[in-house]
C-alpha cells in the first residue's frame, strides 16, 4: 500500500471507478466500472474483461457487450460489482480488505434495500474491517474548501454534479448536504452518449453497439455552444468552410484497435470563432452555392463525420425540452435548489457554485452556464462558478482528505458492529 492511513477510498461511479488510499493526492486506479466481452465465437469472445483490462492498448473494443453494476445511478448487480472490485483491489491496489477500512462514495437517496446489498458486499464478500459511507457533494465541498479560503470561511456551496446517470444541484452547509434542497435532472453522461449514438447511426453508419467508442468520440469532440442559432447556420456551410466538421476513425482491428480523431487541428477550428457576433459568412446557402463544384470528401467505411452533433449533444443539459424531455434545464435546476434553502444563505450559494463530474469537462461549459443563470438570478446577487481542477477526481480527493483525518476511525462502522446490529441500525451513523 502507498497510503499511510490504511484506508481504501472508492468513488464508485456509474461510468468510472476511482480507487486509491486515504492521504494520497490522486487515486491509483481510474477505470471503467463495468465488465465487457468481445463479439464473435473465438476464445477471446468468451472471456469477460473487467476494469483496467478494457484500457489495454491491445484490446479491440469494437462491438463489445457491456455489463454495468450501476444503472440509473444505483447498484443493481452486485455480482458484476464484485468482479470489478476484485480486479481493482487485488490487482491494482494490491490490498488485503480484511486489514483495511473502506470509505465508499454512495449515490444520493440510495434506497435502504440497496444500502443493505452494499453492506453485504463490503463486509461479507470482501471482509473490510470497517466502513464509512459518504455522499459526493460534501466531499467536493471539503476538497474545494481545503484549496480556497473563501469557501472555507463561507462554510457553504452549491455543488453541481454532472455525473454518468444523473445531474444533481446540491447545497452543502458545513460539510453536510441539505437533502431537502437537492434537485435532480435525469440526464447524465450516459444519456448524452446514447443521443450521439442515435444521431451518428441515423446520419452516417450504425454505431448503436459501439458504446465505448462513441463515448470516446463524445469526450474528444463535443463542446458547448455559446450561440446555438449562429452555430447551426455555420454547421450548414460547405465542407471546407464548416468550422465544426471533423472525422472520427473507428478501429479496423489490424492497424488500430482504438478509435481516434482524424485531424486534431481540424477538430479545434471552432476555438477560433468569435464568442459574440457573426462571421463573414452571411448565410450557409450562399456559400453552398459557390461550392457546388467542389467534390464532397469521401469517408471510408470505418470513419464518420460530425458537424452540429458536436454541440447539439451537450445542449441536452441546458434545454432538454427541445428534445422532448419534460424537465427543466441545468440553470433552472440550480435556481430551484437555491430557492429551497433559507434566504440568508442564498446569495452565498450563488457565489460558490462548484462544477464537478465528467460532463462539466466540455469546453465552454462554465461560461455557458453563467450566461444561462444570469437572467434568472436576482440582479443584486453575484454569480460565481468554480470549475474544478479535475472534475473527475474531485470527489475522490475529498474522500482522501476525509480518510486521512484523525477522527475518521470513530466515524466508521466496524464489521463487528455490523454483525451485531445489522445494516439498518449501522446506517444511522452516516448522517448525510
Amino acid at each position: 500500500m502507498t497510503g499511510g492511513s490504511g484506508v481504501v477510498v472508492i468513488d464508485n461511479g456509474g461510468g468510472l471507478l476511482k480507487a486509491g488510499f486515504g492521504g494520497d493526492k490522486d487515486p491509483i486506479a481510474v477505470v471503467p466500472n463495468c465488465i465487457a466481452k468481445s463479439p464473435g465465437t473465438g476464445a477471446n469472445s468468451k472471456k469477460w474483461l473487467a476494469a483496467d483490462q478494457l484500457q489495454a492498448q491491445d484490446i479491440d473494443v469494437t462491438g463489445m457487450t457491456l455489463k454495468r453494476p450501476i444503472d440509473r445511478g444505483y447498484l443493481i448487480n452486485t455480482e458484476v460489482q464484485r468482479e470489478v472490485w476484485e480486479r481493482v483491489l487485488r490487482n491494482l491496489l494490491q490490498v488485503d480488505p480484511t486489514n483495511s477500512s473502506l470509505l465508499l462514495v454512495e449515490p444520493q437517496f440510495n434506497p435502504p434495500g440497496l444500502q443493505h446489498a452494499t453492506d453485504e458486499l463490503v463486509f461479507e464478500e470482501f471482509g473490510f474491517s470497517s466502513l464509512y459511507v459518504a455522499d459526493s457533494p460534501s466531499l467536493v465541498h471539503l476538497y474545494e474548501a481545503s484549496r480556497q479560503p473563501s469557501l472555507f470561511r463561507a462554510q457553504c456551496s452549491l455543488v453541481v454534479d454532472c455525473g454518468f446517470s444523473f445531474t444533481h444541484a446540491s447545497p452543502v452547509l458545513q460539510n453536510f448536504t441539505l437533502n431537502y434542497a437537492v434537485r435532480r435532472m435525469d440526464l447524465g453522461g450516459k444519456a448524452l452518449t446514447n443521443y450521439l449514438k442515435e444521431l451518428v447511426s441515423y446520419r452516417s453508419l450504425n454505431v448503436m453497439d459501439e458504446t465505448l467508442l462513441i463515448d470516446d468520440a463524445k469526450e474528444k469532440l463535443c463542446f458547448v455552444s455559446l450561440d446555438v442559432p449562429r452555430d447551426l447556420r455555420l454547421a450548414r456551410l460547405s465542407f471546407k468552410d464548416n468550422p465544426f466538421r471533423c472525422s472520427y476513425i473507428l478501429p479496423d482491428g489490424i492497424t488500430s484497435k482504438k478509435g481516434f480523431v482524424k485531424d486534431l487541428d481540424e477538430a479545434h477550428r471552432y476555438c477560433s470563432l468569435p464568442v459574440d457576433g457573426e462571421l463573414d459568412h452571411n448565410d450557409g446557402d450562399s456559400d453552398t452555392n459557390k461550392s457546388e463544384d467542389k467534390k464532397k470528401p469521401e469517408l471510408s467505411q470505418n470513419e464518420f463525420a460530425l458537424t452540429n452533433e458536436r454541440f447539439l449533444v451537450p445542449e441536452m443539459l441546458f434545454h432538454p425540452i427541445d428534445l422532448g424531455m419534460n424537465q427543466a434545464g441545468l440553470a433552472e435546476c440550480i435556481v430551484r435548489a437555491v430557492q429551497a434553502c433559507h434566504p440568508y444563505i442564498q446569495p452565498v450559494l450563488y457565489e460558490s457554485i462548484i462544477l464537478t463530474g465528467g460532463s462539466t469537462l466540455f469546453p465552454r461549459f462554465a461560461e455557458r452556464l453563467e450566461r444561462e443563470l444570469r437572467p434568472i438570478v436576482p440582479e443584486d446577487y453575484h454569480v460565481k462558478i468554480i470549475p474544478q481542477e479535475n472534475p473527475i477526481l474531485g470527489v475522490w480527493r475529498g474522500g482522501s482528505i476525509l480518510a486521512s483525518s484523525p477522527d475518521f476511525g470513530s466515524m466508521c462502522v466496524t464489521k463487528s458492529e455490523y454483525e451485531e446490529m445489522g445494516s439498518a441500525r449501522c446506517r444511522r451513523r452516516f448522517f448525510h
